[in-house]
C-alpha cells in the first residue's frame, strides 16, 4: 500500500529582521511585556511592494523541490495554504504555478484557508491524493505576510507584536516503506466561537453573524439597493479592517485541544508520547508550546520551537520549524514526528510522520 513521505522541504523568511524594540516606535508596548506573554523577541518582514505571500512560497518551493532531486515540471498538484492571500481572488496557488513558471503544465492548485492549522489540512489533503496514486510529486506550501496588514498602533497591539512573515514548502511523493511516511492525520473545527480570533471585514457577511447573536456593531452599512456591504468608510475609521483576538479565550482553548489531538495521533498508531522523537508545534505562542510540552512530558531537545526569532507565521509556521529542524540534525532518518496546530476558526488537527 502506498504512503506520502516528505522528499524535500525548504523555507524562505524575509531578510528584514523586526525587533520587540523597534515596534516601540509606532506604539506603546515594551520589549518585556511582548515576551513575557509570548515569547517573541523578534520577527521578519518581508520587503513592501517586493515580496508577497506567493514569491516567498516560490523561493521555499525552489528549495523543496531541489532537496526531493526532481525538476519543477514534475510536480503535478500544488496546495497553498494561507490567511494573508496576494489577492482576495484569484488563490495564490496559481499564482505560484506562474512564479515557478509552470504554467505550461496547467497542474491543478489548490488554496487551503484554514489559517494556523493550514499546513495540517493541506497535508492530509494531499496524503489522500498521493495514497490513492492520483499524484506523485505534490507541492505543499504554508506561506503568510502578515506586516501588510495590521495595526501598527497602541490599538492593535496586542495582535500586531505576534506575528511575522516566511514560508515553508515540502514535496509529497509515494512511497511503499513501512517504516517511513504519514502515519495518520487529524483535522477537527468548531465554529462556535469563529469571530473570537478573525477578520471580519472585508467580507459579504452583512452583519448576518452578529445580528443572530445579538451582538450590536455597527458596520456603516449605506440605506442603497445595491452593494456597499463589503468595505465602506466606517470600517476603515474604526478599523474593522483589522484582525482581531481574544488573546485569553484563545489560549484556554489552545492548551487544550494541542494536547487533545496529539494524544488521538499516537491512540490511533498505537504510541506512546515516549516515541515522539521530535514535536513540532504550530507557532502560536511560546507559553502554549511550553504547556503543551510540559503535558506531554517532553524534554527540551524533542520540541522545536522558532516563534522566538520569527513570531507566529500562521500556515508557514509548522514547515518552516519543520525545516530548520531537520536542517539542524534533530530530525533524522527513523525519528517519529509529531505535528500539531490550532488556531482560527476554531480548527486544529495533528499528524504523525515517520521520517
Amino acid at each position: 500500500m502506498l504512503k506520502s513521505k516528505i522528499g524535500g522541504i525548504g523555507y524562505y523568511v524575509p531578510e528584514t529582521i523586526v525587533t520587540n524594540q523597534d515596534l516601540l516606535r509606532v506604539m506603546d508596548t515594551s520589549d518585556e511585556w511582548i515576551q513575557e506573554r509570548t515569547g517573541i523577541m523578534e520577527r521578519r518582514y518581508g520587503k513592501k511592494f517586493e515580496e508577497t505571500p506567493t514569491t516567498m512560497a516560490a523561493r521555499a518551493a525552489e528549495i523543496a523541490i531541489e532537496r526531493a532531486g526532481i525538476n519543477k515540471e514534475d510536480i503535478d498538484f500544488i496546495v497553498f495554504a494561507t490567511l494573508s492571500p496576494d489577492y482576495y481572488f484569484p488563490g495564490c496557488g496559481v499564482l505560484l504555478q506562474r512564479e515557478l513558471g509552470i504554467t505550461n503544465t496547467e497542474i491543478g492548485a489548490l488554496d487551503i484557508r484554514n489559517q494556523c492549522s493550514g499546513f495540517i489540512y493541506g497535508l492530509s489533503v494531499a496524503d489522500q491524493f498521493i495514497k490513492t496514486g492520483m499524484y506523485k510529486n505534490i507541492l505543499l506550501v504554508g506561506a503568510e505576510m502578515h506586516s501588510m496588514g495590521l495595526d501598527y498602533s497602541t490599538r492593535g497591539r496586542n495582535v500586531t507584536v505576534i506575528f511575522g512573515d516566511g514560508a515553508g514548502a515540502v514535496i509529497l511523493q509515494p512511497t511503499s516503506d513501512e517504516n517511513q511516511g504519514i502515519l495518520t492525520t487529524h483535522l477537527h473545527s468548531d465554529g462556535t466561537y469563529a469571530e473570537k480570533l478573525a477578520l471580519i471585514s472585508p467580507g459579504s457577511h452583512g452583519a448576518y453573524h452578529f445580528n443572530k447573536m445579538a451582538i450590536e456593531t455597527d458596520f456603516g452599512f449605506p440605506d442603497v439597493e445595491f452593494g456597499e456591504v463589503f468595505v465602506n468608510q466606517t470600517m476603515i475609521d474604526n478599523a474593522y479592517t483589522y484582525p482581531v483576538m481574544e488573546g485569553q479565550f484563545v489560549f484556554k482553548m489552545a492548551v487544550q485541544k494541542f494536547p487533545e489531538v496529539i494524544m488521538e495521533a499516537l491512540d490511533k498508531t498505537g504510541l506512546q508520547t515516549t516515541d515522539i522523537d521530535m514535536l513540532i508545534p504550530h507557532q502560536a505562542n511560546l507559553r502554549i508550546s511550553q504547556f503543551v510540552q510540559g503535558k506531554l512530558g517532553l524534554s527540551d531537545e524533542k520540541v522545536w520551537n522558532n516563534i522566538q526569532r520569527y513570531g507566529n507565521t500562521t500556515a508557514a509556521s509548522i514547515p518552516i520549524a519543520l525545516c530548520e529542524a531537520w536542517e539542524a540534525g534533530k530530525v533524522k532518518s527513523g525519528d517519529l514526528v509529531c505535528l500539531a496546530a490550532f488556531g482560527s476558526g476554531f480548527t486544529w488537527g495533528s499528524a504523525l510522520i515517520r521520517w
